[in-house]
């Protein structure tokens, strides 16, 4: 079951009926912790979720919070803290071995190794679709002769020569005339090695009987419907999405912003956008604080490898405390400049590209096989860089990229502004200091106050405050609270300094931001020059694909056998990292529409297979220099068997090379049957390309290239903005109609010839 509010044409009243549900809940959550009876704080709402500190036989004032005692309840008692004998407990033993942080707030933990193993789940198996298989054709049974109809009872009859059936006892079978290409599903009634009797579904009954009545040919029984298009890849990223794949793509608020700036256009994943900020009102930055999968992936590096390089260690004050805000800025000045680059920063298609080009080559190899790993190029290496930079900046200080750099916190810490609930410190501390020493996003000032826009309510801090005098409660609550500025922090209104810094920021910001853009639009390839890249199926056009594609990688990973790969700096800085077919590799298959499924902003649409498999990516041109057949070298037909496997029919043969007699007549069997491609049947699906590429060109090394290629450009290609995209489907269902013969009108059973 997917999420409603993340679909493609959700309507405004469910997303905001989602919105509705979403706060109410929190709401609820707060009203029963307040009614929890932890009265040390008189508090509307109270969000405490972390494991207090606790002495030896002192257990902290009131009684404890709805959560433990629900646990209390269901967990064995021996886990928890005995006030009496002073025993910790076995659940606090275990959190301690795993760290201080995990002992202060065990939930938090909790629920980032759920949405890090979510994450991981819908990047490496949903979209992993190697284990689709087709559906089996089945058994088929030729040579069946119509032989009539029981009035009485409905029943039609078959027979043939007495031979073994080849068809399992089931309980209904397709019949095929020889003579069409329409199959009609019969109920079963009874098949034995001669004679067949069926039954015909009602409301298939008068079209099937004119053409049994009419029809003189032999007829062929299957077992499974012998026309159906393929579904088999579209089937089964529909089975395993029980969440969508683009689940956390379309979460992080800044890949969706960007985006529907860059495009001057509406963005569905604008509305998840919306409501995770909205959420955010109530648990401020709490995508940042629990649910981020490349923040969870920073604690594991930082807790494993960083902790142990203390050389390059920076102080909490310095000149990058507030880059994330400049470099958010740049990214959406680059945005109204018609340029995106989001997905370079963005906090989710860095660690999903990471993910991409660092460890599903190892995936593919594994459990597929290593020859089946595509090559690398410059790109590659640039992505790679950057990821392992975002880990590399650990060294710095733990969590450095969340604290200072990374533009999506950016958008939480300004929504933060909006916050209803807060981090307060009452005036039992006795500034003990470990609550700023243990806080991992630096939220706490040196007095010991909270700084709003950077506080995720991860609540860790209240779980080493040894005084209990840390709650989290709304942000207007004023009960009982330490004085500001004492010790003193040093903080000042904007002086000569910070304003020196701010100015120098903004500028570096706008310069950088315009300078990206205007090199990105510099060095785009002219199409005139440079042929254009074979875009998905579904694409919008060029340029607004380049304006609305993320560059996360998503559709790379869901896409069998790599189709789709990423083009390095061959189309420029615009293109970078955006897909392309990369058709002598493989061709795109026609039962699959996973990279519209997948992609988060629309730069692929989300297209049905029905419509899919008329969707032109592009067209095959045919090398007649090369082309073995037109070259007179040898008889070839590899594209127009591949083609018509595909179930498209748009290759066709002419004879080319016919030589005549002396008297100028052809030569009966002379010459070459050559490929003829249709354009208004080819859908540049590149199987054609891949085939003739395999063995033509590596295998028999007779070409140096295919000799047939997939084109993209003006004419060779549909590729739609909204409204033409509507009228292509309206075009496409009056086809449709003109196309289907009307059904015949109902055929008494008494006169099945209608006389």
């Amino acid at each position: 079951m997917q999420l409603a509010f993340i679909q493609p044409g959700t309507s405004p009243s469910v997303l905001f009926l989602t919105v509705l549900a979403v706060a109410a809940a929190f709401l609820i959550v707060a009203i029963l912790t307040r009614l929890s009876k932890r009265t040390r704080s008189r508090a509307i709402v109270r969000l405490d979720h972390f494991l207090p500190f606790v002495r030896k036989r002192r257990f902290p004032p009131g009684d404890p919070s709805l959560l433990v005692r629900c646990a209390q309840r269901l967990l064995p008692k021996h886990w928890f803290f005995n006030p009496v004998t002073g025993s910790e407990g076995a659940l606090r033993r275990w959190c301690r071995q795993l760290g201080p942080t995990v002992l202060a707030a065990p939930l938090r933990r909790v629920i980032q190794g759920i949405c890090f193993l979510t994450f991981s789940t819908l990047f490496f198996y949903v979209c992993w679709p190697y284990d689709a298989r087709p559906v089996s054709e089945g058994a088929a049974s030729p040579g069946w002769i119509f032989q009539g109809l029981d009035q009485a009872s409905g029943e039609i009859r078959f027979s043939r020569d007495p031979v073994a059936t080849e068809i399992a006892n089931i309980d209904r079978i397709y019949a095929q005339s020889s003579s069409g290409t329409s199959s009609w599903p019969l109920e079963v009634i009874s098949l034995q090695e001669g004679e067949a009797t069926f039954s015909v579904p009602q409301s298939e009954t008068a079209e099937i009987l004119q053409v049994l009545m009419l029809g003189t040919s032999p007829w062929t029984f299957f077992e499974s419907e012998p026309d159906k298009w393929p579904s088999h890849y579209a089937d089964n990223l529909r089975a395993k999405e029980r969440l969508p794949a683009d689940l956390f793509l379309v979460l992080d608020p800044l890949v969706s912003i960007s985006t529907a700036i860059a495009s001057r256009s509406w963005v569905w994943s604008l509305s998840a956008a919306g409501i995770i900020l909205v959420v955010c009102v109530l648990i401020p930055r709490g995508f940042c604080g629990y649910l981020c999968p490349l923040g969870t992936l920073i604690d594991l590096f930082d807790g494993t490898i960083g902790k142990h390089v203390t050389r390059f260690r920076v102080g909490i004050d310095g000149w990058w405390v507030h880059l994330k805000y400049y470099l958010l800025a740049g990214v959406l000045i680059s945005a109204v400049m018609g340029v995106l680059i989001s997905g370079f920063v963005a906090a989710i298609p860095v660690i999903t590209r990471g993910f991409l080009f660092l460890i599903e080559p190892l995936q593919t190899g594994s459990l597929r096989s290593w020859h089946l790993i595509p090559g690398i190029n410059a790109g590659h290496f640039l992505s790679l860089f950057l990821f392992v930079s975002v880990l590399a900046l650990g060294f710095l200080r733990p969590r450095f990229w969340c604290k200072y750099v990374c533009p999506s916190g950016a958008v939480f810490s300004l929504g933060n502004l909006f916050r209803a609930t807060e981090r307060k410190v009452e005036s039992s501390c006795i500034h003990c200091d470990k609550c700023v020493r243990i806080c991992p996003f630096d939220a706490i000032k040196p007095d010991f106050t909270t700084r709003g826009t950077d506080c995720t309510l991860c609540q860790t801090c209240a779980g080493v405050c040894p005084t209990h005098a840390i709650k989290f409660v709304e942000r207007w609550n004023t009960v009982d609270l330490k004085e500001h500025n004492v010790p003193p922090t040093g903080e000042t209104a904007l002086g000569r300094r910070g304003f020196l810094s701010l100015t120098a920021g903004s500028t570096a910001a706008v310069l950088g931001g315009a300078g990206v853009a205007t090199a990105t639009k510099v060095t785009n390839p002219d199409a005139n020059t440079r042929p254009l890249p074979v875009r998905p199926p579904g694409s919008v056009p060029e340029e607004s694909f380049l304006q609305m594609c993320i560059r996360c990688g998503e559709c790379f990973k869901a896409c069998p056998n790599n189709v789709l790969q990423s083009l390095g700096f061959s189309h420029g800085l615009g293109g970078l990292w955006t897909p392309a077919v990369a058709a002598d590799w493989a061709g795109c298959e026609s039962s699959c529409n996973a990279c519209g499924e997948v992609c988060p902003t629309g730069a692929i649409r989300a297209l049905p297979l029905s419509e899919k498999k008329d969707v032109r990516m592009g067209l095959a041109m045919v090398n007649t220099v090369t082309c073995l057949p037109f070259a007179h070298r040898e008889a070839c037909q590899l594209c127009v068997d591949e083609c018509t496997a595909a179930g498209y029919h748009a290759i066709e043969f002419t004879r080319v090379g016919t030589q005549t007699d002396a008297e100028g007549r052809p030569i009966e069997g002379s010459g070459y049957l050559a490929p003829l491609v249709i354009p208004d049947k080819c859908v540049g699906c590149g199987l054609c390309q891949t085939r003739c590429f395999g063995i033509n060109v590596e295998a028999k090394g007779l070409l140096e290239s295919s000799a047939i290629v997939i084109e993209a450009g003006s004419g060779k290609e549909d590729r739609f903005t909204d409204a033409a995209y509507e009228e292509w489907q309206r075009e496409r269902e009056q086809k449709a109609d003109i196309s289907t013969p009307s059904p015949a009108a109902p055929i008494p059973l008494d006169d099945p010839f209608g006389l």
